[in-house]
């Protein structure tokens, strides 16, 4: 069948008689094609998306400006990143309840929780209030698992697994924990939910790379 035929085809009404020449040779007619309708990169997952990641500077200055020291900036800096970090679960559940998953979406998404969890360890680690060891080993490890959902997304994707939501709820407490000006005798609970958050994070990496080099041995 020629382009103008395919044509004529996907406009073809359901149950009209079929034309001279399909009644000379006796061919039916091609079943029409399913018309999927295009997602808007405008849309409220993708605004959300948007907001999460211009949320990152303004946090970073509400942290400079506490110097880790200032109670009431810390609040701040403290609600703007639970707030932002909600927002990475709202907009995936919006995209994915309401069908607007975007291929913006699926490289800015990452990109705005990255750009978010790692300012907050880096500013951590430079108040002294976290190892620089553990910043160091949890970007890493995102950024690594970032680049390799990258580097098979023609393949496949890797879905997030529940041991990864248990990272990311982790590290979001663990984060969340540091920033609160919290009294003295709850301060050492921090570094146990750090710890716990970068077991999971380093199990949950490896899990991620059985996945990938599984999927890319299955496509060739």
């Amino acid at each position: 069948m020629g382009w103008d035929e395919a044509e004529e085809a996907r406009g073809a009404v359901p149950g009209a008689p079929a034309e001279r020449g399909d009644s000379m040779t006796g061919a039916t007619e091609s079943p029409p094609v399913p018309v999927v309708a295009r997602v808007p990169v405008v849309n409220a997952a993708n605004a959300l998306t948007a907001l999460r990641l211009a949320l990152v500077p303004v946090f970073a200055a509400s942290v400079v400006m506490s110097g880790m020291t200032h109670a009431g900036w810390q609040v701040i800096a403290c609600v703007i990143f639970a707030v932002a970090s909600v927002t990475d679960l709202v907009d995936g559940w919006i995209a994915r309840r309401f069908a607007l998953v975007t291929a913006v979406g699926k490289v800015a998404d990452p990109i705005a929780d990255k750009a978010l969890t790692g300012a907050a360890l880096l500013l951590l680690s430079w108040y002294d209030r976290l190892p620089w060891w553990v910043t160091v080993v949890i970007l890493a490890r995102e950024l690594g698992i970032t680049a390799m959902r990258f580097w098979v997304i023609r393949r496949g994707v890797i879905a997030a697994s529940r041991g990864g939501k248990i990272k990311t709820a982790l590290q979001v407490l663990a984060i969340t924990w540091y920033l609160w000006p919290m009294p003295a005798a709850l301060t050492p609970i921090g570094p146990w939910i750090m710890g716990a958050a970068v077991a999971v994070t380093l199990v949950t990496g490896l899990d991620y790379i059985a996945q990938a080099t599984r999927l890319r041995r299955s496509q060739g």
